[in-house]
């Protein structure tokens, strides 16, 4: 049995070859995908400060991608939806306050419980008062519009932000500096600073230093 072997090139030869030159895979990305960690942030930071000022429920998705000068369907790119939207700004809220507070108590864990306490208190509120800071008055007031998945995950993160304080505030109380049962203290003291996202305004003179201050004489004995 002979095998013949055509030595004509194929008719389709030079197309074959323009096609494999064509890109493969996914389309080239837009402006948008190419930039995605950056507008995907200023998306948070826009939903953000529009949940907080107008409500979930009371915001588009249109609104979001008009804060940004994003065209109305963009921000589903970055995002399966507005509900996919809260919860990311509150995940990402959540992990950037875990991370302040961790800084903040570097090199201090070797000091008196009472100074570890005012590095945890200040990291707080400057979590909760800081410039751009949106997301905890979002997290406390739009958290029913959750999922009851979104609630779970989320709860993982808020007992890593507390877990924290528990230890610094048993060691006050052993020195006799805390007067409530710790778990109470620590529910009582974190909502107290909580509210202050309803009435603080830096532009009448109290300073976050002033504040933090203010909250540990309030909460705490003086001891050693």
């Amino acid at each position: 049995m002979s095998v013949c072997v055509s030595t004509t090139p194929p008719k389709h030869k030079h197309r074959t070859a323009t096609a494999d030159r064509r890109p493969r895979g996914r389309p080239r990305k837009t402006e948008d995908e190419r930039d995605d960690g950056n507008r995907r942030h200023e998306l948070l930071a826009a939903a953000a400060r529009l949940f907080r000022l107008h409500g979930f429920d009371a915001t588009s998705t249109r609104d979001i991608a008009a804060a940004v000068g994003m065209h109305s369907g963009s921000p589903f790119y970055h995002f399966k939806s507005k509900g996919a939207m809260l919860y990311a700004v509150m995940e990402e809220g959540m992990r950037s306050a875990i991370a302040r507070q961790s800084k903040a108590c570097e090199g201090v864990g070797a000091a008196a419980p009472r100074i570890v306490m005012r590095g945890l208190i200040r990291a707080h509120f400057e979590t909760l008062l800081g410039s751009g800071n949106d997301f905890v008055p979002v997290m406390l007031y739009e958290h029913r519009s959750l999922s009851a998945a979104q609630r779970t995950s989320l709860a993982k993160l808020q007992a890593q932000y507390e877990l924290a304080w528990t230890p610094v505030l048993e060691a006050l109380s052993r020195r006799g500096q805390l007067r409530a049962p710790v778990k109470l203290a620590r529910l009582l003291i974190l909502g107290a600073l909580n509210w202050s996202v309803q009435w603080f305004d830096a532009k009448k003179g109290a300073s976050i230093d002033e504040l933090t201050d203010a909250a540990v004489a309030l909460f705490f004995e003086d001891g050693a």
